[in-house]
């Protein structure tokens, strides 16, 4: 199939093209790469600046390219509704344009949008928390950010999202929690699960080094400007107190927004690695780290892995977010362990390999795309 790959977050897309190519595929990717992380990709659609004349710009360029580069393939993924740095109803004319000039348009539900946000609020959510709500109460994201909320709830927005659901020819979710919101927006034949693809081939894995006297790193990359979004910056408290009480033993190391390729090295000197708090599943920001032999803190709730089918592996350390004791002894209880830190970092590589490694996840978008087409 000839596939083209529009727009990417957190180089979700990029990975998934490995795989589809290993797979004897022809694919395109066209992508801002992921803004500051400069993902790799085919066509580069990146917005040269704010203001009005680079949202112009970035829209005559996309009008170029379809007439050219990016029509004629047999399947579109898009990545999400909002998938070009462009205002919603420009998305939308793209959306359209991109449907009369190609075969099938996909959705790949990998971020957060209206869908997301509304579930989030409903009183019928199926989250017992997100970022948005905790066990029913305000969290402090939506405290902090009211104006966030806001603009997801816009009604240009909202119109703009309704509009690709309801005409998409499928959707595939990149985490449990979007598969949720998929399934409320969608006809349950429509969605399928995709997970996120990890290129375990170019990921090295080793067991880690741990000396008795060398001090365990954790380790915590995140973006700068979602702390409160991610709880990155409840994560931060929680690693400074299992540091404070280690007696020397660990360390904290923190990095924020660097480009995709410096962060895969950077990782290389974690022992431990925090993800998220609001999760229920590992992100792409735990996987990579897992695909490396190192252990994670990230989303791992059981109504994850009894999504996915996993019975019995199951490394990833469970950031409870209506348990900040519970996360600081799990993380100090780990980090006092070289057993099982080793047992740990061995049981994620196989975990990675078994359910997000680019192959795998390729598969499981080529066989649904054959079931829609």
């Amino acid at each position: 199939m000839n596939i083209l790959l529009m727009g990417d977050a957190s180089n979700y897309h990029a990975s998934l093209a490995v795989g589809l190519r290993r797979l004897g595929h022809n694919v395109t990717v066209a992508s801002a790469g992921s803004g500051w992380m400069k993902t790799a990709r085919d066509i580069d659609i990146s917005r040269r600046g704010p203001g009005k004349v680079s949202g112009a710009l970035l829209y005559a360029r996309l009008s170029t390219l379809l007439r050219s580069r990016i029509s004629g393939y047999d399947v579109v993924q898009i990545a999400g509704p909002m998938f070009l740095q462009l205002k919603p109803s420009r998305n939308r004319t793209v959306f359209d344009r991109l449907r009369r000039s190609n075969g099938s348009v996909m959705l790949t539900s990998l971020a957060a949008d209206t869908g997301y946000v509304s579930m989030s609020l409903a009183e019928d959510c199926p989250l017992r928390y997100t970022e948005w709500k905790i066990n029913g109460q305000d969290g402090p994201y939506r405290k902090a950010r009211p104006d966030v909320e806001e603009i997801w709830m816009s009604q240009e927005l909202k119109d703009t999202c309704s509009y690709v659901y309801d005409n998409v020819d499928g959707a595939v979710s990149a985490l449990y929690e979007y598969q949720l919101v998929c399934l409320r927006n969608m006809p349950a034949e429509k969605v399928a699960y995709g997970g996120i693809a990890i290129d375990t081939d170019s990921i090295q894995y080793r067991a880690m080094d741990l000396r008795e006297d060398s001090p365990v790193n954790i380790f915590l990359g995140r973006h700068a400007d979602r702390l409160a979004e991610k709880g990155t910056d409840i994560l931060e408290r929680i690693a400074r107190d299992v540091v404070d009480c280690s007696n020397g033993r660990c360390t904290l190391s923190i990095v924020e927004n660097l480009p995709y390729t410096e962060y895969l090295k950077t990782l290389r000197s974690a022992h431990i690695t925090l993800d998220q708090l609001y999760s229920y599943t590992p992100s792409t920001n735990a996987l990579l780290p897992m695909a490396m032999g190192i252990p994670a803190v990230s989303g791992a709730e059981p109504e994850f892995y009894q999504f996915i089918g996993e019975e019995d592996l199951r490394p990833v350390i469970n950031a409870d977010p209506l348990d900040y004791e519970a996360t600081v002894r799990e993380i100090s209880r780990l980090a006092s362990d070289s057993a099982e830190l080793l047992r740990i970092g061995h049981e994620s590589r196989l975990f990675v390999e078994k359910h997000n490694s680019c192959e795998v996840v390729a598969q499981r978008f080529i066989d649904f795309w054959e079931s829609r087409l």
